[in-house]
């Protein structure tokens, strides 16, 4: 069940978070409350989306995922949802079936239930339906106000509410399907002289007073709606929104010795046989293979990990490729655009910056790649740097296949090592190394007979003069 298009209310200044950050764009597990009301509406698949924006337009429309697929009505002055919804008509212009109309803070909502008030509007063959639960607590919520038999009448605000109207626990969710008929109706939503605002719920009895059909259905829970207007709003709906991110996991095979201390990106990806230990982050658009392990106080993001790779811990990896059965860390840096290859081996205090790694290469300790193309089965010396800047521009180092680095060398970009060739520990190397040829660089070394210990009577002999003068001082 689709429908023809959504709206979604994104204007409110949101004063109760005390952030100059616009409402919506409060992050939930890796992404705006916005955002996620976009990605179910998405899934929904309806004709057009429109959001409504207020004086944040600008920073709103910037941080929406694919915003090209989604269209933008401004309500510059925020008096209310009632002339939210209106200034979201002419987008609306030529669509004949039924609009859905959702909050951009109830980031919580899923597919599913918005699916199944759809079917549930369209069976009824409703003109007005609003999507209700039941509260435990009422609260702020506006109550839906019901006759003897039933027929919902009104939805009454609570600061408008009597004592009795109060009781009510049947309240408003704020997710309604209109047709088009009634949202002509629109205009005639009068001033809330109190609140000074247009209340869109007002809509409801004056379809009803037109002979409209209008209905409410009690269906999801009270987690599911929650509205979020502060910052503890926020971070309850988090925790709602990690202990679903991770059922879905748990669900699917990934194993986590405990859940409790993971943070997941909702739009991350796990492969079946996974195992996440404590205090790792797997942040935006990661994707994770099958049967990896990641150990604690990892950090993954924007990245993919190949099957049966494992990142050993307090690694950072951005923006970057860790091929299958790789082994990465731990205390190593995997910075953006960054590529390391099937089966190899990036060990302790290893930085990796915009490099390819071949497969099986290892660097396994103490050193910086950056800029660098480095072929399969390479061996990287402990202390190994390649040195990319030259303070005006970044250049490349290239290592052929079957290299050996030798441990505490520089290699001078732009340089390049042949296939097969030997690289001497301690070296500088400034020209480029033929395939099968041994690099040296070092000074002859000289020994000096006897200078140790002769330094070390020169030492003694001195100390004695100095205890001797301040001896004859005193």
């Amino acid at each position: 069940m689709k429908p023809a298009g959504v709206v979604v209310l994104a204007a409110g200044l949101g004063k109760r978070m005390n952030s100059s950050l616009p409402k919506v764009l409060h992050a939930i597990q890796g992404s705006s409350m916005l955002q996620h009301v976009l990605n179910t509406l998405h899934e929904i698949g309806p004709q057009k989306i429109v959001v409504v924006v207020g004086k944040n337009a600008g920073d709103i429309r910037r941080s929406i995922k694919n915003a090209g697929a989604v269209s933008f009505a401004v309500q510059k002055d925020a008096i209310g949802t009632g002339d939210a919804l209106s200034k979201a008509l002419p987008s609306l212009r030529g669509l004949k079936e039924t609009i859905v109309v959702v909050n951009g803070d109830t980031p919580l909502v899923s597919p599913e239930t918005i699916r199944k008030f759809l079917m549930l509007h369209k069976k009824k063959r409703n003109d007005l339906s609003l999507l209700s639960f039941a509260a435990g607590d009422p609260g702020s919520y506006g109550r839906i106000f019901r006759n003897e038999k039933g027929e919902v009448l009104s939805v009454i605000e609570d600061r408008d509410a009597t004592t009795a109207q109060k009781s009510i626990t049947e309240v408003n969710s704020g997710v309604y399907a209109i047709e088009p008929g009634v949202l002509r109706m629109l205009k005639e939503i009068k001033l809330n002289a109190l609140k000074g605002e247009f209340y869109l719920t007002d809509i409801v009895h004056i379809a009803k007073d037109r002979g409209m059909k209008v209905d409410a259905f009690m269906i999801g829970s009270e987690e599911e709606f929650l509205g979020v207007n502060t910052l503890r709003e926020l971070e309850k709906a988090r925790e709602l929104m990690k202990k679903r991110v991770i059922e879905k996991w748990l669900g699917k095979g990934v194993y986590f010795i405990d859940e409790h201390s993971v943070f997941l990106s909702s739009d991350a990806e796990i492969g079946r046989g996974t195992t996440i230990y404590p205090n790792v982050h797997i942040e935006g658009d990661t994707r994770l293979g099958k049967g990896c392990t990641i150990y604690p106080n990892v950090r993954i993001r924007d990245s993919v990990i190949g099957d049966g790779a494992v990142i050993r811990d307090s690694t950072v990896i951005e923006n970057a490729v860790v091929k299958n059965r790789a082994s990465v860390g731990p205390f190593a840096h995997i910075r953006p655009g960054s590529e390391i290859g099937p089966g190899a081996k990036i060990g302790n205090f290893v930085e990796i910056k915009k490099s390819v790694i071949g497969s099986r290469t290892k660097a396994s300790h103490l050193s910086y790649i950056g800029d660098a193309k480095i072929g399969r089965d390479v061996n990287i010396g402990a202390g190994t740097i390649t040195c990319n800047y030259d303070g005006c521009k970044k250049h490349v180092t290239a290592i052929g296949d079957g290299v050996f680095i030798g441990s505490d060398s520089q290699l001078i970009a732009p340089v390049s090592v042949g296939k097969g060739a030997y690289v001497g520990a301690g070296s500088t190397i400034t020209r480029d190394v033929p395939a099968k040829a041994l690099a040296l660089s070092r000074t002859e070394q000289k020994n000096v007979e006897g200078w140790a210990l002769n330094r070390r009577l020169k030492v003694k002999s001195e100390k004695l003069r100095v205890k001797g003068a301040k001896k004859h001082k005193h």
